[in-house]
Parts: structure tokens; sequence; C-alpha cells
């Protein structure tokens, strides 16, 4: 399922972190990794000391080659096959290009560098995973020794773009020989906001709670034809909270979710649920969106 992971690095923890988990994948799938640092053209006028721009483009490339060697070192380690590779550009299209070229997933995390040096982490991770046609698996941690990912977590609307993320959250926890969450959530804050409270509501309520129903059923239906072993659980509630409580509850390693879905009242799951999860989910979170 991913011939080529990419792993994008800016020399920081994050990416340091990001790495460890695509060597992980990159082992239980037969993967070959795609180190790649990017060189920010626009930090080069940054460099306070250097005469010239051949001065600058020469550290920014050791620093980028630092980076890369850090990597190397870790997978030199296993027996994993990789390449490195140096670009000049803008960080997040310099990604997105070769992701699209080349890759079937990005590793990347979600806290790196910032300022004068180099930008990957914030705006850039999420600017990546908000707009790249390749699946996206972002982290804050590194994976604990001899960890798995055998608890995945699937939250679910029954959109178009939840049921992209079914697939990869299926065949991960078929990798690790795990176990699949299927989560869909009724969101009564959405639902507040949309109607008066009254009679009525508790109908509305009944019929959403069927559709999220619908929604993990289909996701067990998908994992028990494939013998993995699934739970099922509908909750009402904020479906960020939701999911953050059910990770911790459940002890879940990863979370695979779509970046974009259906909103107001029939369900809501994605877009700004989605990238709050990624900010703040102690456990890995994959996104790919429905392309």
């Amino acid at each position: 399922m991913y011939d080529t992971i990419l792993v994008p690095t800016d020399g920081s923890t994050g990416a340091h972190a990001a790495a460890q988990h695509a060597l992980a994948l990159a082992d239980a799938f037969d993967s070959r990794l795609q180190f790649l640092s990017v060189v920010n053209a626009a930090n080069e006028d940054g460099l306070v000391g250097l005469d010239s721009i051949a001065e600058r483009r020469t550290v920014l490339d050791e620093e980028a080659a630092d980076a890369l060697e850090t990597l190397e070192a870790l997978a030199a380690e296993t027996d994993v096959a990789y390449e490195t590779t140096i670009e000049h550009g803008t960080v997040h299209e310099t990604i997105l290009d070769i992701a699209d070229r080349d890759a079937d997933l990005v590793a990347m995390g979600t806290h790196g560098r910032t300022g004068l040096q180099r930008v990957l982490i914030g705006s850039v991770t999420e600017r990546v995973g908000r707009t790249s046609d390749v699946p996206v698996f972002t982290t804050r941690r590194e994976p604990a020794t001899d960890a798995g990912y055998g608890d995945v977590l699937i939250p679910t609307d029954g959109s178009d773009a939840a049921t992209a993320a079914v697939e990869h959250g299926l065949a991960i926890a078929d990798r690790y020989d795990g176990t699949v969450h299927a989560l869909s959530v009724v969101d009564l804050n959405s639902l507040a906001g949309s109607y008066d409270v009254g009679p009525g509501i508790s109908t509305v309520i009944d019929a959403w709670s069927d559709d999220c129903e619908r929604a993990v059923a289909t996701v067990a239906d998908a994992a028990e034809e494939r013998g993995i072993d699934v739970v099922t659980e509908v909750v009402q509630g904020t479906p960020y909270r939701a999911i953050t409580d059910y990770v911790d509850a459940a002890g879940i390693d990863l979370v695979t979710m779509g970046t974009h879905g259906r909103t107001g009242i029939e369900r809501y799951l994605v877009g700004s649920v989605t990238e709050r999860v990624v900010r703040t989910s102690d456990v890995p979170v994959l996104t790919t969106r429905d392309v």
C-alpha cells in the first residue's frame, strides 16, 4: 500500500520522531523511504555575516545535509531501503510536488524548528495535510520502543472523505494484527446551533444517531471481511473531545481521519476537527482526503 514514504526533515526533534514512525511503517509494508530536506530560498537573506549568496546557500545546504545524515543513521540500523534528497524552493510546495510524483505517504512532525534558519512545522505541516493528494502521517512524539499500531481509531461521519481514511486504518491494523475502532459522534453543539430546543430535537438526534450507526457499521463490515477485529461506538458530544477522550480511554495507537466531509445538521466531523486532532493528539494521526 505504501511503496514509498516521503519524510521531510528540518533537523528537528519532530522530524526525527516522524522518521522513526516512517521506519516502522516501512518495515511493516516493505516500503522505501525518501528523506527530503528543503532549502528555503527565502531564508538566504536571513543569514547575517555572510557576504555572498553562494556562501549563504552553502551554509543552508550544509545544514540540510546534516539533517539528512541524522535520518540516514537511523535507517542504517534497519533493513529499510532509503534515499536522500536536497531540494531548493518553497518548503510546502516542494514537499507537495515530490509527494505527488513519487510518494504514497508523507510522514511529518508537528513540531520543529522555526525562525530565520528553517521552517517546516506548524503552518507548513498543516498546509501539506490540508492540500496533499497523498495521505499525511503526522506525529508529535517518537514511538515507544517496539511499539506498533495495534489499536487504530477510525472516526467516521459516513462522508466520502471519512470513507477514504478507512482503507488506511484497515491496512495498518491488518499488518499489525490489531483492532479497528470505528467511532461516530452525534455533535450536540452543532444541533443546538441549528435548531430551537424543543420536542422535535429528539427526533433529529435519533435520526442523526441512526446515520452514525450506519457509518460505523460500514467500517465494521469492511473490517470483518478482512478478518480484522473491530469495535464500534456511537457517542453524543463534541467531535474533537469525543475523539481525544476515546484515544485516551481505549489506548489508541493511531488515528486515521479524512480532511474534508459533510457539515451542518447531517453530520460534522472533519475540517477544523481533524486539524485540531492533528495539532494536539498524543498519538500519530494519518489524514487523507477524498480526491
